[in-house]
């Protein structure tokens, strides 16, 4: 490998940037804003104050929102570590058995439609160059591709997008609980706010996968709202049962 494309190699597979954490910040937030506002819902369905309200959508918050960064923390820690141990398997291969190997990526490429001195043309450069002939192995027979995130930076992320957009429901009862008189009606604005905060989450949803805005938001709407209702009824119900028993 020369200067050039090793360094180009490297810059590739260690750079990150916050633009690499833009998953977990969307899915880190939107469970966040969903999960808090579910709690919120079912609350206020219990006809609860705004201090227990406050309590429970705070407790929640710390709680949920350090599960899922370990989850999140896992999930790119056990990718990281898969790609590793059959990059070694391969490394070996390429070392110990390269016919073998180089008839492997001769098949990949013939397989994508590659013949005759093309064919045997892109076999040589690759394995010419042994990262390089690692990393298409890896791509064309394991379908794996090297995590560039770090573990702890993607728990991070989604532990931080969690608390912050997690926290947008809960702002309102706090206004009020502070005694804010003009907000009339604490959960509606608090419907209204976490809706925006939906829509936001929906614009970078759509921005990462490349898909309609216009569903991504409708589908970011419309998935809070199915937990805050289920959830505001299940709380009205639950007062109901109590209080009746």
């Amino acid at each position: 490998m020369n200067d050039q494309r090793a360094q180009e190699f490297h810059r590739h597979h260690t750079s990150q940037n916050h633009g690499d954490f833009l998953r977990e910040f969307v899915y880190g937030g939107f469970d966040g804003g969903v999960t808090t506002f579910a709690v919120v819902a079912g609350a206020t369905g219990a006809h609860f104050d705004s201090a227990v309200i406050i309590i429970l959508g705070l407790a929640n918050l710390l709680a949920d929102g350090f599960s899922m960064s370990v989850g999140s923390y896992l999930s790119v820690k056990s990718d990281r570590e898969r790609y590793l141990k059959y990059q070694r398997f391969e490394n070996w291969g390429v070392e110990n058995i390269p016919e073998m190997e180089r008839d492997e990526i001769k098949e990949i490429y013939y397989n994508k439609g590659l013949r005759g001195k093309v064919l045997e043309k892109v076999v040589k450069v690759i394995t010419a160059d042994k990262e390089l002939w690692v990393e298409e192995m890896m791509k064309g027979e394991f379908d794996l591709i090297p995590e560039k995130k770090s573990p702890l930076a993607a728990g991070w992320y989604t532990f931080l997008s969690f608390l912050l957009i997690g926290f947008i429901p809960l702002v309102p009862f706090i206004f009020a609980f502070s005694g804010w008189a003009f907000l009339s009606s604490t959960f509606a604005i608090t419907c209204l706010v976490t809706a925006l905060a939906f829509i936001v989450i929906g614009l970078i949803k759509a921005h990462i996968n490349h898909t309609s805005k216009r569903w991504a938001v409708i589908e970011t709407l419309a998935l809070g709202a199915a937990a805050a209702t289920l959830a505001y009824f299940t709380g009205s119900l639950l007062e109901n049962i109590v209080l009746n028993s």
